[in-house]
């Protein structure tokens, strides 16, 4: 594969959650797996930090918080970072929720208190999705590439 797989073990992760406590039990464990983690407090916060660090691998917020809701997070992160994968985590979990985040576009939904497993498993595949994503539009960039400079002649077959 080409050089665009991003390495699991280096993810940029930003978290964003209302309960100082959530983020940094996230943070410490997932820095114990290579991950660096970029944390916010709010809504407000991660919407800068999303407007300002493109190359984020993956978010994980909360859903409920006070002013910008993790949903409101999670539209403008599919937004600015397309191929983010964006984990949402609660402590108000209903199938309502669940289904609500889903439908908007969420990787995964964890309810509070999940088990360290848990998240970090939930992590690596959000990781892997991203990485094939990435792998995908590289390849078809080079098809794309490669079909403009044979003319087009690649994929016309009438059999």
């Amino acid at each position: 594969m080409g050089g665009s797989k991003i390495d699991n073990t280096q993810a940029k992760v930003l978290v964003i959650d209302d309960e100082q406590k959530m983020c940094q039990f996230l943070e410490l464990v997932l820095s114990q797996d290579g991950h660096e983690i970029i944390t916010a407090a709010n809504g407000e916060q991660a919407l800068d930090i999303m407007r300002s660090k493109t190359n984020l691998d993956v978010v994980i917020t909360d859903l409920m918080m006070p002013g910008i809701t993790g949903l409101e997070v999670l539209e403008e992160a599919r937004r600015l970072l397309p191929d983010t994968p964006v984990i949402m985590i609660t402590g108000y979990s209903t199938v309502e929720n669940a289904v609500e985040a889903m439908k908007a576009g969420a990787f995964d939904y964890l309810p509070k208190p999940f088990k360290v497993d848990e998240v970090k498993l939930v992590i690596n595949k959000a990781l892997d999705r991203r990485a094939i994503t990435l792998e995908n539009r590289r390849l078809r960039r080079e098809i794309q590439a490669i079909r403009e400079r044979s003319g087009d002649i690649i994929g016309t077959s009438k059999s």
